[in-house]
């Protein structure tokens, strides 16, 4: 199932929705495209490798502003075009009614929040993972989760593939909808991204998880007003 739109009109502007989006998109393009082996260092460079900060935490030594910046710097890399685009068409769909509700500089607080949060999950069910893990999917799952406790009535119509190609859009109550992705990764994280600290099919399940039950956590203390 493929999410097109929801059926909540945001009040105001998602300023900082799109920049977002502006940013992830602009270094996907600047270097991705015109500089791919650069490219792949940076991903290895500020992507997040949870080996290095097992080894830091084993061996008790302090930890330098290089061994936390990627918790960061990762949330705004992704690996290929499909990623970026699935990830920014899923801001773009839930963010602007919670940027709505948070106000421009608390929606980016807790943007940041939760794809920090996201990272640390996916280093603690990861620990020996050696591939940097990129994306905002993290982050994007805070703001999903966010969503499914302040818009749990809003419908989102939903293309549903059908064997014989014709397209078919339902509409999906946001809880039902949410509640059965988070369902979907914590599935996924549990069959096959545990064992042996590996990430199957490139995908960072638990990441999404941490971020999402973050953001069902945390959005209440970052809003804006309340009806």
């Amino acid at each position: 199932m493929f999410p097109v739109r929801d059926n909540i009109p945001s009040r105001r502007p998602p300023l900082v929705t799109v920049l977002l989006i502006m940013i992830n998109s602009l270094i996907f393009f600047l270097f991705s495209e015109t500089h791919p082996a650069v490219y792949a260092k940076i991903l290895y460079k500020y992507g997040l490798i949870p080996v290095k900060i097992t080894k830091l935490v084993i061996s008790g030594a302090p930890f330098s502003f290089d061994d936390l910046y990627p918790f960061i710097t990762s949330i705004f890399l992704h690996g290929n075009m499909v990623h970026l685009i699935s990830n920014m068409w899923v801001l773009w769909l839930f963010g602007d009614n919670v940027e709505d509700r948070m106000g421009h500089l608390k929606f980016l607080i807790f943007y940041l929040a939760c794809g920090i949060i996201a990272g640390i999950t996916h280093l603690i069910f990861n620990p020996l993972l050696r591939v940097p893990v990129v994306g905002a999917s993290g982050a994007i799952a805070g703001v999903m989760g966010a969503y499914f406790v302040l818009f749990p009535t809003a419908r989102i119509i939903t293309l549903v593939p059908t064997f014989f190609l014709v397209p078919v859009f339902i509409q999906i109550p946001a809880v039902v909808y949410l509640f059965l992705w988070f369902l979907t990764q914590l599935y996924s994280g549990t069959v096959y991204s545990v064992i042996g600290g590996a990430v199957v099919s490139g995908v960072a399940w638990w990441a999404h998880i941490g971020g999402f039950v973050a953001g069902v956590l945390l959005n209440r203390h970052f809003l804006k007003y309340r009806y």
